[in-house]
């Protein structure tokens, strides 16, 4: 909120340069303003009472755009990245997804692996989740099992993490 949609009954009122003015109406402060030739702005308004800043309007929602994109910035996004198997895979295919997920996990990304089965294979789930076992063995050194393998209606996932 800014100058006339204030309407508090009583504000804390800070002037430009930083110092405090005390608390004072809020028609006060906007004429205050005014004066100076700036906008009357209300920063805190759950204070009690709310506090509000005389300043260049402007230029605060500047600033304010400037700090909230230097935040985006500095924030690393993590995806999931997925890696399906099936029930019946050979050893090279394995260790060829072995290696993909590696590279996931090298670049700061979760791992979600996904054991799949279709048809007649949903009889073998149980034997079947060695694989799974063997695929975070054969990444230990580099991952760590986030949350373990777990049975979701045809598919058993378990996700893996970068070690810290």
């Amino acid at each position: 909120m800014i100058n006339e949609q204030i309407r508090d009954k009583e504000v804390r009122v800070i002037g430009e340069d930083g110092e405090q003015l005390g608390v004072m109406s809020a028609k006060e402060a906007y004429v205050l303003a005014r004066e100076a030739e700036l906008d009357l702005v209300k920063i805190a308004p759950t204070a009690k009472p709310p506090v509000c800043k005389i300043i260049d309007y402007g230029k605060y929602r500047y600033e304010l755009a400037r700090k909230e994109k230097e935040a985006k910035k500095k924030q690393k996004v993590i995806d999931v990245k997925e890696v399906r198997l099936s029930p019946n895979i050979e050893e090279n295919d394995l260790r060829t997804k072995v290696n993909a997920a590696r590279k996931f996990i090298a670049k700061g990304d979760r791992v979600k692996v996904t054991l799949r089965f279709r048809g007649r294979e949903m009889a073998h789930m149980q034997q079947s989740k060695h694989i799974l076992d063997d695929f975070a063995e054969q990444l230990s050194d580099v991952a760590v099992i986030e949350k373990p393998a777990k049975l979701e209606g045809r598919s058993i996932m378990m996700f893996l993490s970068e070690k810290r």
